[in-house]
């Protein structure tokens, strides 16, 4: 038999496509041509390939190797071919079975000794491999990944030499067992009860869990912010296994390591630095990488000192706020990503730290002061549910302070707001969007007639309406109540910081106090 086909996977983006290598040889001066839109790395193949099975014992052949990658319009890249091509070329000359290489996928980059090396992204491909029915053979070093799947018939194998025998019939290979697809690793996850004082910002972040909402936290250095953004992960509800799967297959393909395995069903928390670049923070590169909103798909992305981030870096966090994924464009190919996450930023209200501290330590001038609150773009901040203030606390108070609730304590509560959300309408109220928002969210007409004057009033616009609106039927589910009602609109506009500093005059305007 001189034609031979074997299937293996790509790599695009956090999809794994079908790739099918396809193996001719014939007659005339020996040669080996590899086509299908194969990257630099893929095309460099041919020589660890071909040291792998000579090194491993068997016969290279001296014929015309035609090996096209189909479909040829699918860039492919990395050493992930090396197995399924070596394989291909074993079959079409008759030193594997052709039969055996039916029903399977194989993955793996090859050593020149003909051991195989572990890749990225495998993850993906198990989960497409299982739903395509086929049994899936990778390097070994890719058990510990692969193994929180349970989709697919997995088998590891340390080199070429081992999987040719399996397919001879002359040997098996060790199964992958999935592990923890119930429940996650133990993991200590930063606790609420650390927190003292600071009840409002408490309040806020429960309320920012339940809904799926952004957040803003505006005060003085020390009062905490970092603090409560880093305890939000540990109040949200537990990921099931559908959003651990694609959180896993996101840090799968970026590379990161192998820390991530520790952290299966855990939420991610992601802060990136504020001299972080646009790709470093939505993805990018000439091979398209996943960045820090992409990094947080699932769980929180945290930016503090955020008028210290440039703006423009700022502003493409807008559409992926809004769809949940980011598009990266290029001349051969577009990726999209995942990135659904909630936002928690923290700012100080001037330069200095200190506008507004009773303790008059400030000395910044109102320019600098309307210059740095102006760093953050209108658009942007219009898209944060919660403006909360945290203010400084005396030391002698916050000793006093009794200890405040558990993250277990209020991820009850979260969860059981959670539920009611899920149950009457699919989705967290965040998400809610069109007539399904407008039918969930209805208010009564007393209340309506008093929430537009105060929109009016705190000029809202008309995202900046919707918004409070989802928020005051978060407070509602909060408080186990069916119908939103004032007391929850009335705390919903409160969380509007913001708005409500932006109507004062310039000269009163002190966001924090104690």
């Amino acid at each position: 038999m001189s034609f031979a086909s074997v299937h293996t996977r790509a790599q695009l983006g956090v999809e794994s496509p079908e790739v099918q290598v396809e193996v001719h040889l014939s007659g005339g001066l020996p040669s080996l041509s590899l086509v299908g839109m194969p990257e630099a790395a893929v095309r460099e193949s041919k020589d660890r390939v071909r040291s792998a099975i000579l090194t491993s014992g068997f016969d290279f052949p001296a014929k015309r190797i035609t090996i096209n990658l189909a479909p040829a319009d699918l860039p492919k890249d990395g050493g992930r071919f090396d197995l399924a091509i070596a394989l291909g070329i074993l079959a079409a000359s008759g030193q594997v079975p052709l039969d055996s290489v039916e029903g399977h996928e194989f993955l793996g980059e090859l050593a020149l000794n003909g051991e195989l090396r572990a890749i990225t992204g495998a993850l993906p491909s198990a989960v497409r491999c299982g739903q395509a029915g086929r049994r899936l053979v990778l390097p070994v070093g890719n058990e510990a990944e692969v193994s929180l799947s349970e989709q697919c018939d997995m088998s590891t194998a340390l080199s070429l030499a081992q999987v040719v025998s399996y397919l001879r019939g002359d040997d098996t290979l060790p199964k992958v067992q999935a592990e923890l697809t119930d429940e996650g690793r133990d993991v200590s996850v930063a606790d609420l009860l650390d927190v003292k004082g600071q009840p409002q910002a408490r309040r806020a972040l429960e309320v920012a869990a339940a809904g799926g909402h952004n957040l803003l936290f505006i005060g003085p250095p020390g009062t905490g912010k970092t603090m409560l953004a880093s305890r939000l992960p540990g109040i949200l509800p537990p990921m099931n296994e559908s959003e651990a799967l694609e959180s896993a297959a996101v840090y799968s393909i970026a590379a990161t390591g192998s820390d991530w395995l520790d952290r299966w069903r855990q939420r991610p928390f992601r802060a990136p630095h504020h001299t972080a670049s646009g790709v470093a923070l939505v993805g990018g590169g000439t091979n398209p990488r996943p960045g820090e909103i992409s990094l947080a798909h699932g769980g929180v992305l945290f930016l503090d000192e955020l008028p210290e981030y440039s703006r423009k870096v700022l502003d493409v966090l807008r559409e992926p706020l809004e769809s949940g994924r980011i598009v990266i464009s290029r001349a051969q190919r577009s990726v999209t990503f995942p990135a659904r996450f909630q936002l928690v930023a923290a700012m100080n209200p001037c330069p200095c730290g200190y506008f507004g501290d009773p303790s008059g330590r400030c000395r910044c001038n109102e320019e600098q002061i309307r210059r740095y609150q102006g760093q953050t773009s209108g658009p942007l901040l219009d898209r944060i549910d919660l403006h909360v203030e945290v203010p400084s606390v005396p030391t002698a108070i916050l000793q006093q302070s009794p200890p405040g609730e558990s993250s277990r304590e209020v991820q009850q509560r979260v969860l059981a707001a959670r539920t009611r959300q899920l149950d009457r309408q699919g989705c967290t109220n965040a998400e809610l969007a069109g007539q399904q928002r407008d039918v969930m969210c209805k208010l009564s007409s007393d209340d309506e007639q008093w929430f537009l004057r105060a929109a009016e009033k705190l000029n809202l616009s008309a995202r900046g309406y919707h918004r409070v609106v989802k928020l005051a039927r978060t407070i509602a589910d909060l408080a186990q109540s069916a119908e939103i009602q004032k007391p929850h609109l009335m705390e919903a506009i409160g969380y509007r910081s913001l708005d409500r500093l932006a109507q004062q005059p310039s000269a009163a305007r002190a966001p924090v106090s104690s």
